[in-house]
């Protein structure tokens, strides 16, 4: 996370080249990585796809996606021509031998010219069931064998429950060393996320407040405003559960919970990470209702415009239940959470997009100001995530007048005011595998563990009859039952 610009000469395999995260995500990643110069002085993308396109029409279609999907739209051509010629498209099919010899030999020859064997990064950005494969004809080429020099980035979903997360990292460690693999979750690459860490382990003011002996309760929102859209046959099968809560905020809970490495050091951070996860609370299959709740969007509004129910979605079955959102209270038992909740919620169709972290302080000891204590509000701080990049600080201060009158105030600081262009998610990330540096990836104790979380719940609401499944009109907040989840421990969502 900290970094020169590498000088190593690298080629970048990208499976699913022309597939929608190559599109949206990963080629304007490269391209702001190149134009802010944090790219390798020599390197090549070699992007491996299906489609029949020929050099010319696969690279004038990476511009064509550049200009809609780039954050920087303002680059020349001749910055343009630069990064296109480090671009070749090969026609492949991962279940043909000769395909992958083919791949070596565009890799050897990048050797040769570089007078090193240059690093490695495959980027594998397919379904899971191609994993077994593409990870297996890797290693029988023997394409990715040094250690030291190639990578792997596997894209979630990894797995869809613990035994099949189990298999997966059994079976890319029969291929690689656990250091090669980049478990990638986009989340964990965004500003405000990162800045968690630097918040926490850099200020005095901060770090001595953070456990139950100050803080009340901890919230985590990820709210999305669209539906399932177009990935209705996908979603299906996955669910909130097991789309957001088991990766995206389980991640987060690590960030804002996790106690202090020794250093800044991958392992260590990793290994903070992990001991965080092993200390939640795993939830019993009798007390399931009392901790979380499930429901599906009806018909709504959003924005003015109606929005058909969840059942009614292309490639949704009209009789499924399958979750489209979640909320759920978590317990973390170690010495500095014990006691505190911490409330998650995700889910699609919801009244505004928002992904947030909000800290409740427990209230004020003393009572020195008696007769405001009714506008007296506890102190709380806020680190907005999504599409706000911003931390806010609210405590009490006295209006400006003659009486001692009380009212909450902020302290922000804004993102965008400081940085309006900013990198992107996977800017960060694919600067750090490019690096070397694997702590903003998770590793495979991680990923088992975070499954073990929501094993119990999974398979009760797989399997079971036991869990309603709740219903929320799209545009809203959710449930009301979610609202009861907190409100018996006299909380709200805020």
């Amino acid at each position: 996370m900290t970094h020169d610009r590498t000088t190593a000469p690298t080629s970048i395999v990208v499976f699913g080249g022309t597939g929608d995260l190559a599109k949206r995500k990963l080629f304007p990643a490269f391209f702001n990585l190149f134009i802010d110069e944090w790219m390798p002085v020599h390197f090549q993308i070699i992007a491996l796809g299906r489609k029949p396109f020929d050099q010319e029409g696969f690279r004038a279609y990476v511009l064509e996606n550049l200009k809609e999907f780039s954050r920087n739209k303002q680059f020349t051509e001749e910055q343009w021509t630069s990064f296109s010629e480090k671009i070749t498209f090969l026609n492949f099919d991962i279940t043909d031998e000769n395909s992958f010899l083919h791949l070596n030999e565009k890799l050897t020859a990048f050797d040769v010219t570089c007078d090193n064997r240059a690093n490695r990064l495959f980027y594998l950005s397919v379904a899971p069931n191609f994993i077994d494969s593409v990870s297996s004809s890797l290693k029988k080429a023997g394409m990715a064998d040094e250690v030291k020099k190639d990578r792997i980035i596997i894209e979630k979903p990894f797995g869809y429950d613990k035994a099949s997360a189990v298999a997966l990292n059994q079976l890319l460690n029969q291929n690689f060393q656990e250091e090669q693999i980049y478990r990638i979750d986009h989340y964990l690459g965004k500003e405000t996320v990162q800045n968690i860490l630097a918040f926490r382990f850099a200020n005095t003011v901060f770090e001595p407040l953070w456990s139950n002996r100050h803080i009340e309760s901890v919230q985590i929102t990820v709210a999305e405003q669209v539906g399932v859209e177009d990935r209705g046959g996908y979603y299906d099968h996955s669910g909130a559960l097991r789309d957001m809560i088991q990766n995206h905020l389980l991640q987060i809970l690590c960030m804002v919970a996790m106690d202090a490495p020794v250093e800044f050091e991958s392992s260590l951070v990793r290994d903070k990470k992990a001991e965080i996860l092993k200390t939640v609370r795993r939830i019993k299959p009798e007390d399931i209702n009392h901790y979380t709740v499930r429901a599906q969007y009806t018909d709504g509004e959003i924005n003015g415009k109606a929005k058909k129910a969840y059942r009614q979605e292309p490639g949704v079955d009209s009789n499924s239940n399958t979750e489209t959102f979640v909320a759920m209270k978590f317990y973390i038992d170690n010495p500095r959470w014990q006691g505190v909740p911490f409330y998650m919620r995700t889910g699609k169709s919801m009244a505004q997009k928002k992904s947030c972290v909000i800290v409740n302080f427990k209230e004020v000891p003393n009572k020195t100001f008696v007769n405001g204590t009714d506008r007296l509000q506890r102190n709380q701080l806020t680190i907005n995530i999504q599409p706000e990049m911003d931390i806010r600080l609210s405590f009490m201060a006295k209006k400006p007048g003659l009486d001692m009158t009380l009212n909450p105030v902020e302290m922000v600081f804004d993102y965008f005011e400081s940085a309006p262009d900013s990198p992107e998610a996977y800017e960060t990330l694919l600067i750090d595998a490019l690096d070397g540096d694997s702590t903003l990836f998770m590793r495979s104790d991680q990923v088992e563990e975070a499954w073990d979380i929501i094993a119990t719940i999974q398979e009760e609401w797989e399997n079971g009859t036991y869990s309603p499944m709740h219903t929320y009109p799209a545009g809203s907040w959710g449930p009301e039952a979610a609202d009861e989840l907190l409100s018996r421990q006299g909380h709200r969502w805020l």
